[in-house]
């Protein structure tokens, strides 16, 4: 017995020490992001690096202000946001739906297709993409930022994930009841998907909010630019002011880190949840 708690223990540390040193690596450098933000241009560029700055100061953030128009990026940014989440959330839901609780025939070879795109670089799908929207006059719209993502392959997989784990009793008393396959999608496997959909929200809105390539492709004005295209024109072509690049990370990443504390038991529970039958 004596034999099974020494090994339980050794287990037990050994793997809190594996995380410790993974959220170490992890948070680091988010911290000297922080507190780059409060340094002066001066303070970056000493050797040996200067891990603290003598004196926090927010003058960093007021010039970032008044150099970059981050109201409307923000606004730019939540527009996309919201709009790519809220259409991959209706249209990978109903689509993991279907691969999940309908049976028809080619089912399993069509996701098998469809889990083929995943292979696929997304880098080689861009300049097909660009050129079809352009033909559309679709360069420096919303719409270029917003239709071409309205659907996720990795999302239709991690929600059928979920959906085959609802039992199928459900399912079938409602298909007695007359509950048409809409019906039975919308009124009882989107409520009783609240934690695997507040894990897909989170997945999918930090990717929106953090994408580049696209965005830098398909946008050049100012006007339609968003938080992450805006900061990428911090950079210069020889140096570059790192407490304004950190000033201005902290002030987007923020948001980011607003959403998973409010959403963090459901996004955990959700990741569980997601692996129970594949």
């Amino acid at each position: 017995m004596t034999n099974v708690k020494v090994l339980r223990f050794r287990t037990a540390f050994l793997m809190y020490a594996v995380l410790s040193v993974g959220a170490f690596i992890m948070v680091v450098p988010y911290v000297w992001m922080v507190l780059t933000a409060f340094k002066t241009f001066q303070e970056t560029t000493v050797i040996p690096m200067q891990w603290f700055p003598k004196k926090f100061q927010l003058d960093t953030f007021r010039e970032v202000l008044g150099k970059l128009s981050f109201a409307r990026y923000y606004i730019n940014t939540i527009i996309v946001t919201v709009s790519v989440t809220a259409l991959q959330a209706l249209f990978c839901s109903m689509a993991a739906y279907g691969f999940a609780r309908i049976k028809f025939p080619g089912r399993g070879w069509l996701f098998i297709f469809l889990l083929s795109v995943m292979m696929i670089p997304t880098q080689m799908t861009m300049i097909p993409t660009f050129i079809l929207l352009s033909n559309f006059g679709w360069v420096d719209t919303f719409k270029a930022l917003i239709i071409p993502l309205f659907y996720s392959v990795y999302g239709t997989f991690f929600l059928r994930q979920f959906f085959l784990s609802i039992p199928g009793e459900l399912e079938e008393a409602a298909i007695i009841d007359g509950a048409s396959r809409f019906g039975i999608y919308w009124r009882i496997f989107i409520p009783l998907s609240g934690a695997a959909f507040a894990a897909f929200v989170i997945f999918t809105v930090e990717w929106s909010w953090n994408d580049l390539m696209w965005p830098l492709i398909m946008t050049s004005r100012e006007s339609i630019r968003v938080l992450s295209v805006g900061i990428a024109t911090l950079v210069g072509q020889y140096f570059s002011r790192n407490h304004w690049l950190m000033a201005a990370s902290l002030l987007a990443t923020t948001p980011l880190i607003l959403v998973f504390i409010v959403l963090q038991k459901r996004f955990i529970a959700g990741v569980a949840l997601t692996g129970i039958k594949a």
